[in-house]
């Protein structure tokens, strides 16, 4: 199975002392977000994950001790660092930390296990066509040879954006064009793959490729792994991602930003967070009467015989 930490909260940004707790005790117990009497157990072992893939927009908390979960599991890096700043991400280091704390990810990882997310995208009278292309080149002219590759999106327009971004401007057409432009050309230019993710339109024509952000291609390029030949039936619309199993909570990070589709509102994540509980063997929760606990079958996505053991970068 393919372990995500993850899509829900930033886990390695505010809660990496219970991340790497988890792994030590080498379990973990999450409540289903859809049916919340449902738990389900996850082992936290090499011979029931195939792979990690950690998501955050700061590294930098778990830098330390990181090599307690990358040595023992095949691992890849999803890295956000957008146009920005703290009117948008006030949780968020600035463009030029993040970078910096990426390339120590680097040193740690290899760049073939890293992977920059420049998403969402979004447009407001700041932030505009021209201001995402200067900043773009800004931030590929440094990350260049420091990654596997770039994964760019439009934003998607939740119900609740037009309350917490008001002063959001819709993409038009000509709009996603030109960025789509842009971001191919300069990426050309820096030699950086790049994809989109979750995309319906084709941007080939600028050099840009279509496909899923967690695959098992991705996946066995950067580890070393020889998976089995599956089908990506994606996590969502337009997604070519494969089937992974998340260790997260929604409605628990506090970067606070705005355009968040993971929380409900800042405040209730704060609430939440108030919660935490570093030894607890769920996240900012506990088992309570009429739970459901069932145990995962975490079927394994490798060919027989591949190795579990990553590859020196």
């Amino acid at each position: 199975m393919i372990l995500n930490i993850s899509g829900r909260t930033d886990i390695v940004q505010y809660f990496s002392d219970w991340m790497f707790n988890r792994f030590r005790k080498g379990e973990v117990y999450v409540r289903n977000p859809m049916f919340q009497n449902k738990i389900t157990h996850y082992e936290l072992n090499p011979q029931k994950v195939d792979c990690i893939v950690f998501c955050s927009k700061n590294y930098a908390p778990s830098l330390g001790r990181l090599n307690e979960i990358t040595d023992r599991f095949p691992s890849y890096f999803h890295y956000t660092i957008t146009a920005y700043g703290k009117d948008i991400e006030p949780g968020v280091p600035s463009i030029d930390e993040s970078i910096d704390t990426l390339l120590r990810l680097e040193r740690l990882v290899g760049a073939k296990r890293i992977a920059w997310r420049y998403d969402p995208v979004i447009l407001t009278k700041k932030y505009t066509v021209q201001q995402h292309l200067i900043t773009f080149e800004h931030m590929a002219a440094r990350l260049s040879g420091h990654i596997d590759r770039c994964i760019f999106s439009f934003v998607e327009l939740y119900k609740k954006l037009e309350y917490n971004m008001p002063e959001l401007i819709l993409f038009t057409e000509e709009d996603m064009d030109a960025l789509a432009e842009g971001f191919g050309r300069i990426a050309a230019k820096y030699r950086i793959r790049i994809q989109t993710c979750a995309c319906q339109a084709d941007y080939a024509r600028y050099g840009i490729h279509s496909s899923g952000c967690v695959t098992l291609p991705i996946l066995a390029q950067a580890t070393g792994l020889s998976f089995k030949d599956l089908k990506h039936s994606g996590m969502r619309n337009s997604c070519r991602c494969m089937a992974y199993n998340d260790i997260g909570r929604y409605d628990t990070c506090i970067n606070g930003c705005r355009y968040c589709y993971a929380n409900q509102n800042a405040e209730l994540a704060r609430q939440n967070y108030a919660l935490y509980d570093a030894d607890a063997p769920m996240l900012i929760d506990s088992m309570q009467e009429g739970d459901i606990v069932s145990h995962s079958k975490q079927v394994s996505f490798l060919k027989d015989g591949s190795s579990q053991l990553t590859l020196p970068f």
